[in-house]
């Protein structure tokens, strides 16, 4: 987690950005998927095409593929994505990751039915937040489903990302395109383990 104002993946703006992200192990790295999505994948909530956003690592997206599901993963960080493919080599699994940037889903040229969201939602607000959902709405089959795990205004403190409310994860999707199947209260792990902050996990339905 970074402190705040700061914006912890820059080369979301900038491709050509240094690749540092993960010059060192980063908070958010954790090595294995985070409890709520587990329990979602376990519950077969995952389905079809399934598309990791800000992929990091992949363990997302390796966690679909070992679903025997279509999966990728899109990430900014060259480093991240090398690991991610060693992970997927080492476990005997079939996963595409692709360097990407999250605020131009659209220029993808492909479609999903199930997007995972830990951690980058809540990195954007403004005009790049409205840049990321418009792509999600371009990517997202009808019918499909967005599921983001974000940082919460519940977690005590100032350090870290911002902190999103219910409302501005309600305000985000407009009604027209999106129906809001539910928003509660859960948790994301980070490093050093075993720590855990408060989070938020919505789960969106593509009209």
């Amino acid at each position: 987690m970074t402190t705040p104002g700061h914006n912890p993946h820059p080369g979301y703006r900038d491709p050509n950005a240094p690749d540092t992200l993960y010059a060192t192990k980063p908070p958010w790295d954790i090595d294995r998927p985070q409890p709520a999505f587990a329990a979602l994948a376990a519950a077969g909530a995952l389905r079809g095409r399934v598309l990791d956003l800000g992929c990091g690592t992949g363990e997302h997206a390796l966690l679909a593929a070992g679903l025997g599901l279509d999966a990728t993963g899109i990430d900014q960080s060259a480093q991240a994505l090398g690991t991610a493919r060693e992970k997927a080599a080492e476990r005997g699994l079939q996963a595409t990751f692709v360097r990407h940037n999250a605020l131009e889903l659209g220029t993808l040229g492909e479609d999903f039915d199930t997007v995972l969201d830990c951690g980058l939602f809540h990195l954007f607000d403004g005009e790049d937040r409205v840049a990321l959902v418009d792509g999600l709405t371009t990517i997202v089959r009808p019918g499909g489903r967005y599921f983001l795990l974000g940082f919460s205004d519940r977690q005590p403190g100032t350090w870290g990302p911002h902190r999103l409310t219910r409302a501005e994860i309600e305000s985000a999707f407009p009604a027209d395109d999106w129906h809001l199947n539910s928003l509660e209260p859960a948790t994301l792990d980070i490093n050093p383990s075993p720590t855990a902050v408060a989070a938020w996990l919505a789960v969106f339905t593509r009209s």
